[in-house]
């Protein structure tokens, strides 16, 4: 737990789950404002916790009976993304696939899902003082009305999902999605990211999957809502739980998206041991992709001096700072970097070798691509937020508020902990501390 977190007022769950969603969704947890520090300096000017929502309250006041036992976990996860939704302080955000961990059994590590019926949800937030307040939620739901729920959708594609003491197997299910990225069209329908596919997530005002574009050849089948094979078939080698992260939405209508990690090409040893990653620009115009750009991640321990496993590099936000400018996100769980991008159509790589798997040396395997003849797109860094005080981990979401503030919000990972120890003897939560917050951090020169 953050020393700012010592002594904060928490809401009792059994005086919560009585109230409406309304009512629930105005608990809030005080938080701390940082210090304004040196003015020539990036600094914190605000921090905003979220109070404790029992997930099971949550979750039925928007999808009545889907979560019979939430097992004592909060709202959490919604700091997959953040987006503004127009008014000063208000953003949209997006909830992963819900509450999840990792135990190993006899030696092979188990993805459990100890809320199975929860469904990814879009949250509208607003910033108040050192609170944050639920204003709205949207479940995401199948063509008739149905939760996609966060379950892996392919056996021996996906991992296989497993209850919260990792012993007894769960159902996949097509329709789940692991969402992280999210904007908001002009239109009002929203544009989602998604780990599993990758998958691209066109969903209307109300949430609704109105289309998922998915790579071809993945061959998703059994879902209740139309899938489209438009995105190159390279994106199959991701790796796994490193699909789709970040998403911006250009000012001319355009969407850009970030494969979090290298791709596993030509296997998982050659995708842990690279810096190079994709972004991909679509068109929903077109309903297509239009340009593929390969990006460049600096050496882990430039990004986290703590930090000496290239494979904890990846991409959690991108967001649009121009017409095709791009701020983008670099980070391990402990720190992060933000450079910026210009995307030109001289960096273009669509089409070319580097989409196909039979390639060798593979993109990914390349140690210097620019000697290859690769475009790599150049980044300027805009500030390191590893050497801010006051910023937490596990950054996965970065909006603009204006020229030289930004909004981060963490992934809190519902309180969860990996291993046998995430939940007592009676099968509750044993919550990690960790508060999902969102920061305000001042740069000293506009982006």
């Amino acid at each position: 737990m953050s020393p700012h977190a010592v002594g904060r007022r928490r809401v009792h769950r059994s005086v919560a789950a009585g109230l409406p969603l309304a009512v629930v969704a105005a608990l809030v947890v005080a938080g701390t404002a940082s210090a304004e520090g040196n003015p020539s300096q990036p600094r914190v000017t605000r921090t905003a916790t979220l109070g404790d929502i029992p997930l099971g309250t949550f979750s039925n006041a928007l999808l009545p009976g889907t979560v019979t036992d939430d097992r004592g976990v909060d709202l959490g996860g919604i700091g997959s993304d953040i987006y503004p939704a127009g008014r000063k302080g208000e953003f949209w955000t997006v909830t992963d696939r819900g509450p999840n961990g990792q135990i190993k059994v006899d030696g092979t590590k188990r993805r459990t899902f100890p809320v199975p019926g929860f469904d990814p949800a879009i949250v509208k937030i607003r910033v108040s003082g050192d609170t944050v307040k639920v204003l709205d939620a949207i479940p995401i739901t199948t063509s008739g009305g149905k939760p996609v729920t966060g379950l892996p959708n392919q056996a021996g594609r996906d991992e296989a999902p497993y209850s919260y003491d990792a012993q007894t197997p769960l159902t996949y299910n097509p329709n789940g999605v692991d969402t992280e990225g999210i904007v908001r069209a002009e239109d009002g329908t929203f544009w989602l990211v998604d780990e599993y596919g990758p998958s691209l997530i066109h969903v209307s005002a109300r949430g609704k999957v109105l289309t998922r574009y998915v790579p071809k050849g993945l061959n998703l089948t059994g879902t209740d809502y139309p899938v489209v094979e438009a995105l190159p078939s390279v994106l199959l080698h991701r790796k796994i739980n490193r699909g789709f992260e970040g998403l911006a939405l250009l000012p001319g209508g355009d969407l850009v998206v970030a494969v979090q990690s290298p791709l596993s090409l030509p296997d998982g040893d050659a995708g842990d041991a690279s810096l190079t990653t994709r972004l991909l620009r679509f068109s929903p115009k077109k309903r297509a992709v239009t340009a593929e750009y390969a990006y460049r991640f600096d050496p882990v321990n430039v990004v986290d001096p703590s930090e000496d496993d290239t494979s904890e590099l990846k991409i959690s936000s991108v967001v649009a700072v121009g017409r095709d400018k791009l701020l983008v996100e670099e980070r391990t769980d402990k720190a992060a970097r933000l450079q910026t991008v210009k995307l030109t159509s001289s960096a273009n790589i669509l089409g070319g070798p580097w989409d196909s798997d039979t390639t060798s040396p593979s993109l990914e395997q390349l140690d210097d691509p620019a000697a290859s003849g690769v475009p790599v797109l150049r980044k300027s860094l805009v500030v390191d937020l590893g050497t801010v005080d006051g910023v937490p981990g596990k950054i996965e979401g970065v909006a603009r508020v204006d020229d030289n503030t930004l909004a981060l919000i963490n992934d809190n990972d519902f309180g969860m902990t990996d291993g046998t120890g995430a939940f007592d003897a009676q099968g509750r939560l044993v919550d990690s501390g960790i508060e999902t917050t969102v920061t305000y951090v001042r740069l000293p020169r506009g982006i």
